[in-house]
This record gives structure tokens, sequence and C-alpha cells, in this order.
């Protein structure tokens, strides 16, 4: 998982995806709970940094954490174009460091199962804890194998111009390891111009997270199916799943 694995996704993420209603409606239901104890946050894996600027926006003190240094410049430009002030730093999730602890830490859009090996799970656990105040929660959703046996294998196509997007996607049967394979086809002038990019994703079972969360200090930790959130053919009951958990007072 290199930094600049995602180039291409971090430049034309905003154009060809619209997958926040269905996260917007699970964390109304997981998230939005905690929030009036909630003076500040840190989005982990960041993106772009949309939903660390809706941090801000509330008035609460935003940090945002990305591998990518070109999703942390857009995180950067999206917060100066609102208004906002969000610490964006560039960083690995399994050894990231706040300059402070804060009350939540969220990581959507199945970013942790894109750390290398499953057993990465603590190291990212344990740096969550450590930016957590004592009391404070995380929030987070994952891709589990039922989903890499169900539609890991299919062809997805994208168009937006100047944009161009084919994702064929791959997955041994009985492993926690899945793949993605992104063609790009950008429009350049009259010419288009292809680039490629190749993601992996690892997986773990609902008994592994609970005991991997528990042995990183975690309490607390609940669960919700993400299909009643997404409706929709793809998100099947099983095959994603949302996270909360509390780091146990001392």
């Amino acid at each position: 998982m290199g930094s600049d694995t995602y180039r291409w996704l971090a430049k034309y993420y905003d154009h060809l995806f619209d997958l926040h209603t269905p996260f917007e409606a699970a964390r109304q239901r997981i998230v939005e709970p905690l929030m009036h104890r909630v003076e500040s946050a840190c989005d982990l894996c960041c993106g772009t940094g949309t939903l660390a600027v809706q941090f801000a926006s509330r008035g609460i003190r935003a940090f945002a954490v990305d591998l990518s240094p070109d999703m942390c410049r857009l995180a950067r430009k999206k917060a100066r174009q609102a208004g906002v002030t969000v610490r964006v730093l560039q960083a690995d999730m399994r050894d990231f460091r706040l300059p402070q602890p804060v009350d939540l830490v969220t990581c959507e859009f199945d970013a942790l199962n894109h750390v290398p090996r499953a057993k990465d799970l603590g190291r990212v656990l344990k740096c969550v804890a450590r930016a957590l105040r004592p009391g404070g929660h995380f929030a987070f959703d994952v891709n589990n194998r039922l989903a890499f046996e169900r539609v890991w294998f299919s062809t997805w196509f994208l168009e937006r111009d100047p944009v161009v997007m084919v994702m064929r996607g791959g997955h041994v049967r009985g492993s926690d390891r899945a793949w993605t394979n992104v063609e790009w086809f950008v429009r350049e002038g009259k010419c288009w111009k292809r680039h490629h990019e190749h993601v992996e994703e690892v997986c773990w079972t609902a008994a592994e997270m609970r005991a991997a969360l528990a042995q990183a200090g975690f309490d607390r930790i609940r669960a919700w199916d993400a299909a009643p959130f997404f409706n929709d053919a793809l998100t099947r009951p099983g095959n994603r799943t949302f996270w909360r958990a509390r780091k146990a007072p001392p």
C-alpha cells in the first residue's frame, strides 16, 4: 500500500462517486447520538476531506489523516474553500499520531480493509486508541468476506467526462484477501490517456474484529449490518458492517 496508490482515485473521486447518502444515514444512526459530547474529532483515511470539513463546520476541532499526498492536498483545498480549519496530516493508519487526543475517530468507506495484511488490524486499533481520550469512540465500516465472495468478481464501469473508469475485482475463495484493478481513461484534448491502479483489501470475521477491539482497549462494541442503509443490490446482508466502540476509561 504505497502513498501514490490512490493518485487517480484521489483526483476523480468526488467527480465520479456519490456514496454519501447511505453513509450519512448510517452516521445519523451510529455517530450522531454521540455528537453532543464531541468537541474534537479525526477522520482517519479522510480521502478528499468531506467528513472532516463537516466536523469543522459544526465547530468541532477537526483533524484529518490520509496516506495519500493527493488526498491530503484535496482535503486542505476543500477546507479552505469551506472557510473552516482542518488539521490535515499525511500518515499511515498503522502508525499515525495526533497532536492531542480527540473525542471521536471515524474511518469510513471500507478504508480499514486497505491495510496490507489482516494482522495490521491490531496496529491500527492501537493507534486509534492512542488518539482517543478515555471514553472517546471509534466508528468505522468494513467489507466482509461475503462481499468478496458475492460481488468482487464483477466489473464496474463509470463514465463522467473527461474520465472513464473500469474496475475489475478478484478474490481467492476462502481467503481474507481481494483486489481490484482499476483502469482510468482520461480525455486530454482529442486523445485519451490510460492509467492503471491496483488496490487490495483484506477482511476479518466478526469474532476477530471484536477480539482485536477488546485487545486494543475498547469496550461497548456494537455492530450494524450495512444493508438497510444502502438498500441496493450490491450491499446484501452480511456484505458490510458498521462498527462503533468506546475506548474504555482507566
